[in-house]
């Protein structure tokens, strides 16, 4: 991206990405990390229903609908749920290197409206790690995964510990996801986001 902010550039002692030894194997869908996500959840009615599939190293694609219920201008997505897709997106690399975090900052560029009906074809991968620092990127095409590039972004997460959610988040769905006895849908509903 031109134009990245001095904050999403890596400092010089920072380190590549090492992909986790249990991370998904690339091409398997990594799933929603929690039922009740705006981004990726299936319980959400009007959510993105965004599903990412792990690549090689610390990257993965990920595709989602644009609905009506997505508009901004009549027949064309809002530019905020686009940036959720793509904050989405790039908080679901954080699986592939078995990291809690969240986002820090995201900067987007929108080059292209994205009409509704419209699948857009999103890639990231991780850039850099420096201490808790995790630094990425994001593009989204329409059109099919080599169109046309309608949004970009830049990101850094910071990795908390799972008591960043138990000490911010409603009590009543904390303790639900902490009582869910499935481990993996345990730890996965305290990946991403603040």
């Amino acid at each position: 991206m031109s134009g990245t902010s001095e904050a999403l550039t890596p400092p010089a002692e920072a380190v590549a990405p090492i992909r986790h030894p249990d991370a998904p194997a690339p091409g398997e869908l990594l799933g929603a990390h929690y039922e009740q996500c705006f981004g990726c959840g299936g319980a959400q009615p009007h959510g993105l229903h965004l599903e990412a599939r792990a690549g090689e190293g610390a990257s993965l694609t990920a595709e989602f609908t644009v609905r009506p219920a997505h508009q901004g201008a009549p027949g064309l997505a809002h530019g905020g749920v686009l940036a959720t897709a793509l904050d989405e997106t790039l908080g679901s690399l954080n699986w592939l290197l078995r990291t809690i975090a969240v986002t820090g900052r995201l900067e987007t560029d929108f080059v292209r409206p994205v009409p509704v009906g419209t699948v857009l074809h999103l890639e990231a991968e991780v850039t850099a790690v420096a201490g808790r620092k995790i630094y990425s990127r994001a593009t989204g095409r329409i059109g099919g995964p080599e169109g046309p590039v309608a949004v970009r972004a830049s990101a850094l997460f910071i990795e908390v510990k799972v008591d960043h959610f138990v000490d911010n988040g409603r009590p009543q769905e904390i303790q639900a996801a902490m009582n869910d006895p499935d481990q993996v849908r345990r730890a996965r509903a305290f990946e991403v986001n603040p």
